[in-house]
C-alpha cells in the first residue's frame, strides 16, 4: 500500500478531513452496516460484466473495503484493479492492489488507464466537476468511466425530519443531510468533462429500519455521517434529535411501523473519445425529409 499526500482543495461544502475520521471511526466494523454499498456495488459490477470487453487496467476510486475488487473477483474483463481510497484504515480490509489518495487529486498519469469505476464515494467531492476532469483525462481513449453515487432524492424524509425540528426548536435550519447530485444535471456534467456517449439513469430503492435512530446509527457506521463544513460548528443538540426522530415516525413509517428511508441511485456511464466510436450525424446531413416523414 502506498500513501499519496495531496493539497487541500479550493472549494468549501465538504470537510474532507472529517470524512476520514468518520471513514476511519467506521472501519473497525464496517461490515455490519455495508448493506446498502454491497447493493450499489453489485448493481454496478452487473452493468460492468453486460460490457463486453476487456479492460487490462482498471481504477476503483473511493474503495471503501475492497468490495467492488471482492465482488469482480476477475470478472466484468477486469484483468487488474488498483484500489484508491482516501482513508488508510479502512482500506487495510481491501486485499490487492492499494493506495491511499483523495478522489480530489488524482495521481495517476494522463491516458493511462482502461477503466475508472467508482461506487459511493464521488458524493463527498467538493468539485465534482472537475473530480469528472481529472477522471477522463486519466483514462486511455476509449476507455469507460462507470460510476454510482446516491442522487437528489436520497433520505428525503430524514432531510424532512431534521428541518420540522430545528425550525421548532431553533427557528432556523442547518444543513444535516448532504446534498446529492441531481439526475437532470449529471448528463451535462459528463458533457463538461470530455465525455462521449454519456449515459445517466436513477432508480429508487426503499430501506426499511425499526427507528430513525436506527438509520442515523446506520450512516454512521457506514462513515456516512455529516461532513459538511457548515454543520461541524456544532453538536447536534439531542432535543433536536428526538423531535426529528418523533416527526420521522409520524409521517414516514408504514403499516408495519418500521420507517422508510428513500435512496436514489444515480448511476453515471461515459467514454473517453476515440475516433473508432459511433459519431453524431452532422447538422443537415439527413436524406429524408422530416415533413415527409411525418406526413407518411
Amino acid at each position: 500500500m502506498t500513501n499519496h499526500q495531496l493539497p487541500i482543495t479550493n472549494y468549501h461544502l465538504f470537510d474532507r478531513s472529517r470524512l476520514r475520521a468518520h471513514r476511519a471511526r467506521a472501519a473497525a466494523n464496517f461490515s455490519a452496516h455495508d448493506f446498502l454499498l454491497r447493493e450499489m456495488v453489485s448493481r454496478t459490477c452487473e452493468r460492468l460484466e453486460e460490457i463486453k470487453r476487456t479492460f487490462p487496467l482498471a481504477l476503483d476510486i473511493g474503495a471503501h473495503n475492497g468490495m467492488v475488487a471482492e465482488i469482480l473477483a476477475g470478472r466484468g474483463g477486469v484483468e487488474t484493479l488498483v484500489q484508491m481510497e482516501v482513508c488508510e484504515p479502512m482500506l487495510r480490509g481491501a486485499k490487492g492492489l492499494r493506495v491511499v489518495a483523495d478522489e480530489e487529486f488524482l495521481p495517476f498519469a494522463e491516458n493511462s488507464l482502461d477503466l475508472v469505476i467508482s461506487v459511493g464515494a464521488l458524493h463527498w467531492v467538493n468539485d465534482l466537476p472537475g473530480a469528472l476532469i481529472q477522471i477522463q483525462r486519466i483514462l486511455k481513449p476509449d476507455g469507460l468511466f462507470l460510476a454510482m453515487m446516491p442522487g437528489g432524492q436520497t433520505l428525503r424524509e430524514l432531510r424532512a425530519a431534521f428541518e420540522f425540528a430545528e425550525m421548532e426548536i431553533s427557528g432556523g435550519v442547518s444543513p444535516r443531510v448532504s446534498p446529492f447530485v441531481d439526475v437532470r444535471d449529471a448528463g451535462g456534467l459528463l458533457q463538461r468533462a470530455g465525455f462521449a456517449l454519456p449515459v445517466v439513469d436513477s432508480e429508487i430503492i426503499t430501506v426499511e429500519y425499526d427507528h430513525p435512530l436506527k438509520l442515523m446509527k446506520e450512516l454512521r457506521g457506514m462513515g456516512e455521517a455529516n461532513a459538511l463544513l457548515e454543520s461541524a460548528k456544532h453538536f447536534t443538540p439531542c432535543a433536536t434529535v428526538m423531535l426529528a426522530a418523533d416527526y420521522y415516525m409520524q409521517h414516514f413509517a408504514n403499516p408495519e411501523g418500521r420507517i422508510n428511508a428513500t435512496v436514489e441511485l444515480v448511476t453515471l456511464t461515459g467514454w473517453k473519445p476515440h475516433a473508432s466510436q459511433q459519431q453524431p450525424a452532422k447538422r443537415g446531413s439527413g436524406q429524408v425529409s422530416l415533413i415527409k416523414a411525418m406526413k407518411d
